[in-house]
């Protein structure tokens, strides 16, 4: 059996935010400057459930994990 792949539009849905491929372009272009020291779902553009997904989904290795790690880059990237 395969595991599910999740894209960044699944995610975003998953995360209840705008999912088309624009809006989460244009979500990781307003925060793209994360502080390195910043843990991703530590940071402060998050709802406390958005947060516990993503702590728990890395936490735990699950399927969202892969898609949830390529956030992060995105997030961490300096101008």
């Amino acid at each position: 059996m395969d595991s599910p792949v999740h894209d960044m539009c699944n995610l975003f849905a998953q995360l209840g935010l705008p999912s088309d491929k624009g809006s989460v372009m244009e979500f990781i272009r307003l925060h793209q400057s994360l502080r390195k020291d910043v843990l991703l779902y530590e940071a402060p553009f998050w709802t406390k459930s958005q947060a516990e997904f993503l702590q728990e989904e890395l936490l735990e290795d699950a399927d969202w994990a892969k898609v949830i790690d390529e956030l992060n880059v995105a997030l961490h990237m300096e101008e």
